[in-house]
């Protein structure tokens, strides 16, 4: 299985606004960068559609190390996604829909693919790649609005 590394991040201008998502696949010495942007949504869907595009842009399952400095999405991914399922995607109470429904859908359809080492980084902390990262989303929202 092919080890391939993933920076992810969303922003927002505005929460809700303006958004703008980035990811960053390395395989090997091979880079690919992904951005993309949407006119009203919020940071936490941008964060979540970085992840999705990063792992819809694999054309293999690929055992990857997946880094995002999103508290959201890790907390997502380890902590509440077991819970939203067996409640039929209903919060702790049972009572609402998960936020985000169609998004944690998707990943946890992707996420069954691959084989996926999720580390969380401190944002804007100086690693290169999640600046990287960042910078797309940022620029991502600064190309939608100009």
């Amino acid at each position: 299985m092919q080890r391939v590394e993933i920076y992810t991040d969303g922003a927002c201008s505005g929460n809700p606004g303006a958004g703008g998502w980035g990811a960053l696949l390395r395989w090997k010495d091979l880079e690919k960068e992904l951005s993309g942007a949407e006119k009203e949504t919020t940071n936490n869907r941008m964060e979540m559609t970085a992840v999705i595009e990063a792992l819809q842009a694999l054309k293999r399952p690929c055992n990857i190390t997946l880094y995002t400095d999103s508290k959201y999405v890790m907390n997502g991914i380890n902590e509440w996604l077991p819970n939203w399922k067996k409640n039929n995607w209903r919060t702790a109470n049972k009572k609402a829909q998960v936020k985000n429904v169609d998004l944690w859908q998707k990943i946890d359809e992707l996420i069954c693919i691959h084989e996926i080492r999720w580390v969380w980084v401190k944002g804007h902390n100086g690693n290169e790649d999640n600046e990287r990262v960042d910078e797309l989303a940022r620029n991502a929202i600064k190309n939608l609005v100009d």
